[in-house]
């Protein structure tokens, strides 16, 4: 064969390759799938979606918890086709205004009971749970004669006064997860106390559950209210806080995944489900949470603490969603104040 017919047949089958390559571009489905997952997980999940689903394209549409939540309760901007890694508190919610689709994905079974929807018809699965913690600066607490704190009421110590940031539970499913630990864990009343008095130390509340770890990871605060892992993400990039999780336990919350009535495209959002309640794909959240939906997969950290799932307190998840338009109105009734812009 002369080389010139083997260079046009080699371009010939080269464009035949592009051409199927296109066709499958042409073939992806845009899937709008609704997340709270933190800034630097998103890419890596919508990677792995892609990767076991080839025709499906992720469109992530993410934002805070709880204003994500007000804004698909709305209908605002019309709703997405799923919801990934989104509380399942938020999820509840979805539920009891009938906008979830029923369904059970392949496999649901194999995960943990608490993390399978337990009223029929089933709606939702859990992916993996965070909880709350203290990030406490070290450094800051030796130079300036600091107490740790291992209770939630030490946090009541005059020295910290102001020095304590936590999140905004209107706009954080992290401070909403905190604040409802409190609530279900004191009683209510006993609860609402020990937050007028911590109102009194905190400075500010920001509208999202990392920026209070990563302030005081930073020095700029001895103490932020924060989740588990973004406080063992702090610690593992170096930052001289310590992980208590209070001896007097601590509120949790699990992330879940969804499907909208109504969406264009259910048979390919199920097929996604499917990929979430997976193995493979809770080996995906282990790398950032350290308890998670699958039994055996989860692989905390050596900096994680030890103890942190046996003082989960008792929660009652459905409670949570329920009460909570209640307990935020409350809540910015009272503290609204300083709710960060």
């Amino acid at each position: 064969m002369r080389i010139r017919d083997a260079v046009a047949g080699a371009l010939a089958l080269g464009a035949v390759g592009l051409g199927a390559m296109g066709a499958v571009a042409a073939e992806r489905v845009r899937l709008r799938i609704a997340t709270a997952f933190e800034p630097e997980q998103v890419a890596a999940a919508k990677q792995a979606i892609e990767a076991a689903l080839p025709e499906v394209e992720v469109a992530w549409e993410r934002a805070s918890t709880g204003i994500l939540t007000e804004r698909i309760l709305s209908g605002e901007g019309g709703r997405p086709d799923m919801a990934f890694g989104l509380a399942v508190t938020s999820l509840l919610q979805f539920e009891q205004a009938g906008l979830l689709e029923a369904y059970t994905p392949k496999g649901a079974e194999r995960l943990r009971a608490s993390f399978r929807d337990p009223t029929p018809p089933y709606s939702w699965s859990g992916m993996d749970a965070f909880l709350g913690v203290i990030c406490f600066n070290a450094e800051v607490a030796a130079r300036d004669r600091l107490s740790r704190p291992n209770f939630w009421r030490d946090l009541l110590d005059p020295r910290l006064r102001g020095r304590v940031t936590m999140p905004d539970p209107s706009r954080s499913g992290t401070g909403y997860m905190l604040v409802a630990g409190w609530l279900q864990s004191m009683g209510e009343e006993p609860a609402w106390a020990f937050m007028d008095a911590l109102h009194a130390q905190v400075d500010a509340y920001p509208a999202s559950g990392t920026a209070p770890c990563a302030e005081a990871a930073a020095g700029r605060k001895a103490a932020g209210l924060s989740f588990d892992m973004r406080a063992a993400a702090e610690k593992g990039a170096g930052a001289p806080i310590d992980i208590v999780v209070p001896v007097d336990g601590t509120g949790w919350d699990q992330e879940g995944l969804a499907i909208f009535a109504g969406t264009a495209h259910p048979d390919l959002a199920r097929r996604v489900a499917d990929w979430g309640v997976s193995r493979e794909a809770n080996q995906l959240y282990a790398q950032t949470y350290a308890v998670v939906a699958y039994p055996g997969v989860s692989n905390p950290a050596p900096i994680y603490p030890p103890h942190a799932e046996a003082r989960m307190v008792r929660i009652d998840l459905a409670w949570m969603a329920r009460n909570r338009s209640r307990v935020v109105a409350e809540w910015r009734r009272r503290y609204g104040d300083k709710a960060a812009p």
